[in-house]
């Protein structure tokens, strides 16, 4: 099948040149100036081209027929065909004035005359002047409504940043690709963050110099675009120029005063290098680009000193022993006469006849000053790293389309791939602990989580006219793996037999996506009316794959694998037991690993009319049936107002959904997870058709819905070039998933114990349908473009979000947990300030691009609002307060081909507030900026230089 798909391939490269179009010309601007990239569409088709370098372009069309002509950061024009060369003038506009792909099906729909808030974001103007190079943090400073942070100390989540767009979960929110539905990622988030429960899609696999621009829809759209836009859908639109070469290279570090353990100096150095080339294939517009980069970044920790515990008066013993070339794991096979001996050459003054009983009274006792004098150590040799992970990927992307005749029939396809590995670490395990195993690691250690996190896409399609349709045929298929490497770690229930390294096992998900879509633009009925109806078809799989058995078993004294409730493990000299697995991540066993797997059917039915020049009205209704939990059907209504030529009143009610999805269905696994005061437990997540789940009532999961409301108003002064737009809105969520509390058995050898002994866990965790939220919001953007002398050039952007979720109504649990007093647990108190108060709910960003003659001028400030530490104690949940970032940048254009830019992230080094002592978060230091309630991270300020070529 493949190879006479390449040879398809071939022969319709063969026969390119044999017709040419019928119309061409220039576009151009105001200075007469030529327009690259400029969009011309035949207005009721999808049938259109973009021009090249020298704002040249050729397209098939008539005369009497209409040419839309759009180009971001000028006004839309509607060009009636009269010659067969046509050359066309635009006019300084606004930002948002291009053609839309989301939010309307109607082909020539701008975001200003959108029923529903669209921001339209143009990323390669960004990628010239930001420092920001990924696209988490490209849209963090720049959409309000988006919220993203790199973790720390939240094991895979430390590679994959978590999203949310109006202050929803990272689940909640659909991205599309070319307006093509992107699979999610495999990780589900189960540590101690926001977003925790959930899965979201990986931003950061796409590379950012792939894309064009970014569509933000900020409404619900299930009803239009099926399960996860509930909180709206971001687009992601792939780059289409052609002879064009563009290379970027972008280095920079922090430069900080709390780097390299808030000593100060500079750490975090990152590199980012990526190349963007497009051929043209044929005279009908067909084109071919491809995009490739890389990037590394290095870790950085800002965590100033351990102030807890780190010896005991055993340890002590051992560096006599160790000085003396015993073997230490002697002591621990009750030799009492060799730790007595050892003892009193320490001083301790033991008895020759006391009980190891008597001596575990003793040893235990703290020695740390002692130790750390004697060893040559310091407190800060006993650090984790608090900050972010070290990372090192690749990236490649492809975008194409070929129109195979005059009549706009076209093939089109997109295809990515990336690698990724990144390196985290967990808690330090000190000398003192039953976790680490001193006789391997006399000091303790500090394990360290080594990711791979691979994804692969490629959509194909057909589109083209069928009896004056737009018929749209294609098949979307990704898949992400996210495999643990779990490195200077320890099985310490394997005492010496245990590795150093362990493969942990990991998992993967994959979706395949069947759309047909059929639409209609009628010019002639009304003032314009669009139908659109389509199906689609999807097919999802999640995997997780077993680790080897050292990763995750436990082991008794003699080295055999516990399995069954008789056997006892090993024990360190104080009689505590020791746990078993990989420290920092425990292995998949094979208990874990499974392979589920279901589809999804839906159809839907779109219509949307200018009934008269000043007044639309949409309605959309879309059914969808699964295989794993029944069907839901879902209807949006909008409408949009044209009170003058320069204003819009805008309104919409949809109901959604979100299906659970196969990993909230099926995860199952064993974490360590540490507790506010920093003790670990290792908590077991049991899927809901387990038997724990059913011993402690928790029902299956089911569906999300939704019903939200939004109205707005957009307004342009065409004479200073500004434009409003100003929208409020209210989401209510019924029946949401959420990651549950920790539940421990009673400890009475009861069926719980027993599972949770088998799961090697001491407390069990659930996804479960617990609460009902509502959401609320305005979100505003003001855009003005100026051209304020000869070559000058002057853009400004401010917009902001203000934006509240709270849990209504009571939270929904079971009987079984009413009766049992552990409703608590269900939806514990942190999660409830996960939800709620963890990302900023206001966050305002007033930007400013100027260029003059050679030089850019970019700066920005971005001001983060108020959030809370997430704890489960409310004396604890300090409010940190509001913070504003700024950004400058400062580009030379040496010469047509070379720009240099220099600038900075942070110029101004801010943080966000210290945690205080008095609430009890620091955890002896680990902690001095929280990790459970994020801003805009704790890099502090990040000085970068880049060097962009450029040969048109």
């Amino acid at each position: 099948m493949k190879k006479n798909y390449l040879i398809f391939m071939v022969l319709l490269l063969g026969a390119f040149g044999l017709a040419s179009a019928q119309i061409s010309g220039t576009v151009v601007d105001e200075d007469g100036a030529p327009l690259p990239g400029a969009s011309l569409v035949k207005k009721g088709t999808t049938t259109g081209t973009t021009t090249d370098f020298d704002g040249n372009y050729s397209i098939d069309a008539s005369i009497g027929e209409t040419l839309v002509v759009s180009y971001i950061g000028y006004t839309a024009k509607e060009v009636v065909i009269n010659s067969s060369i046509m050359n066309i003038t635009l006019t300084s506009g606004i930002q948002l004035a291009e053609a839309i792909v989301i939010g309307s099906r109607n082909p020539n729909r701008t975001a200003l005359e959108s029923a529903v808030p669209v921001d339209v974001i143009d990323v390669k103007e960004l990628n010239d002047v930001a420092p920001q190079v990924n696209l988490n943090q490209i849209l963090n400073y720049v959409a309000p409504s988006f919220t993203s942070n790199t973790q720390t100390i939240s094991d895979g989540t430390d590679h994959i940043d978590p999203a949310s767009l109006r202050g929803l979960g990272p689940d909640q929110v659909l991205v599309l690709i070319n307006g093509k539905r992107r699979h999610n990622s495999s990780l589900v988030n189960v540590n101690g963050t926001f977003g925790r429960g959930s899965v979201g899609t990986d931003l950061n696999a796409i590379p950012a110099a792939s894309i064009k621009r970014l569509e933000v829809l900020r409404d619900g759209a299930a009803a239009q675009y099926g399960s996860d836009a509930i909180a709206g859908v971001i687009n992601i639109v792939l780059n289409d120029n052609v002879n064009e070469l563009s290379f970027n290279v972008t280095t920079g570090a922090n430069f900080a005063k709390n780097a390299n353990d808030q000593t100060g100096g500079v750490d975090g150095g990152t590199v980012n290098v990526s190349a963007n080339y497009g051929l043209a294939l044929g005279d009908k517009g067909g084109f071919i680009n491809f995009t490739g980069d890389f990037d590394y970044r290095e870790d950085y920790s800002r965590m100033k000193e351990w102030e807890g515990d780190v010896f005991n008066q055993y340890n002590t013993i051992e560096r006599f022993a160790a000085a003396d070339d015993y073997n230490l794991a002697d002591l621990l096979d009750d030799d009492v006469a060799d730790v007595i001996n050892y003892g009193n050459q320490a001083g301790f003054g033991l008895s020759p006849t006391a009980t190891k009983a008597e001596l575990q009274d003793i040893l235990s006792a703290d020695n740390t000053e002692g130790e750390l004098s004697a060893r040559g150590l310091e407190r800060s040799d006993f650090n984790m790293r608090v900050g972010q992970s070290a990372l090192r990927g690749g990236r490649f992307f492809a975008n194409f389309a070929l129109p195979l005749d005059n009549n706009g029939t076209e093939l089109y396809s997109f295809a990515g791939i990336s690698s990724r590995t990144g390196n985290s670490a967990g808690f330090y395990r000190l000398p003192n602990q039953s976790r680490t195993y001193t006789p391997a690691y006399i000091n303790g250690f500090l394990p360290e989580i080594n990711s791979q996190i691979t994804d692969k896409s490629i959509s194909m399609g057909i589109k083209g006219m069928i009896s004056d349709w737009n018929v749209d045929f294609s098949n979307t298929y990704g898949k992400n793996a996210f495999l643990y490497i779990i490195g200077n770690t320890f099985n310490a229930s394997l005492q010496n037999a245990s590795p150093t390294t362990f493969d942990a096992g990991g998992f993967n998900f994959m979706q395949n996506t069947v759309n047909l879509d059929i639409s209609k633009f009628h010019d002639d009925i009304m003032s314009g009316l669009n139908i659109a109806f389509g199906a689609e078809y999807r097919l999802e799989n999640y995997e997780i794959e077993a680790g080897e058995q050292a990763s995750y078993a436990q082991y008794t004294a003699n080295g055999q694998a516990i399995t069954l409730a008789s056997q006892q493990p090993s024990q360190d000299f104080f009689g505590a037991s020791r746990p078993g697995g990989s420290q920092v991540f425990p292995g998949f066993s094979p208990s874990n690993e499974l392979s589920r797997g279901r589809s999804s059917v839906a159809g839907y039915f779109d219509v949307e009319a200018d009934i008269t020049d000043t007044f639309l009205a949409s309605f959309a209704t879309r059914f969808e049936d699964y295989s794993d939990f029944g069907s839901t059907l879902n209807f949006k209504l909008a409408t949009l107002i044209k009170a003058t030529e320069n204003l819009n009143f805008r309104a919409a009610l949809n109901t959604g959904f979100r299906a659970p999805s196969l990993h909230q269905l099926n995860f199952n696994s064993t974490s360590t997870i540490f507790d506010q005061a920093g003790n670990p437990q290792e908590v077991g997540t049991f899927a809901n058709d387990s038997r724990a789940a059913k011993l402690l009532g928790i029902p299956q999961l089911k569906e999300e819905t939704s019903r939200s409301i939004s109205v707005g108003l957009t307004a342009k002064f065409p004479e200073a070039n500004v434009t409003v737009s100003l929208d409020g809105y209210f989401v209510g969520i019924d029946d949401r998933v959420v990651y549950t509390g920790q539940f421990s058995g009673p400890g009475t050898g009861t069926e719980l114990d027993n599972l949770l002994r088998q799961a090697n866990a001491t407390a069990a965790s659930f996804f479960a349908n617990a609460i009902d939220t509502e959401s609320k919001g305005i979100d505003a953007v003001v855009t003005w473009d100026l051209a304020v002398a000869n070559k000058a050039r002057l853009k400004n952007t401010l917009s902001a979000t203000f934006s509240k979720t709270k849990q209504v109504g009571d939270i929904k649990a079971s009987q079984v947990l009413e009766d049992a007093g552990l409703v608590g647990t269900y939806f514990p108190e942190d999660s409830r300030v996960y939800l709620e108060e963890a990302v900023p709910r206001t966050k305002l960003n007033l930007s400013h691009i100027m260029n003059v003659d050679k030089f850019n001028f970019f700066l920005r400030n971005v001001y983060f609002g108020e959030v809370t530490e997430a704890t489960t104690t409310v004396a604890n949940q300090q409010v940190f307060g509001t913070k504003v970032v700024t950004d400058l940048s400062i580009g030379y254009k040496a010469s047509e081909a070379l720009t240099l830019t220099v600038g900075a992230n942070n110029l101004f080094d801010i943080y966000p507030d210290r945690a205080e002592e008095a609430f009890g978060n620091r955890s002896s230091g680990r902690f001095d900026w929280s990790r459970r309630a994020q801003q805009f991270g704790i890099a502090g300020r990040f000085l970068f230089a880049r060097l962009s070529f450029t040969l048109k």
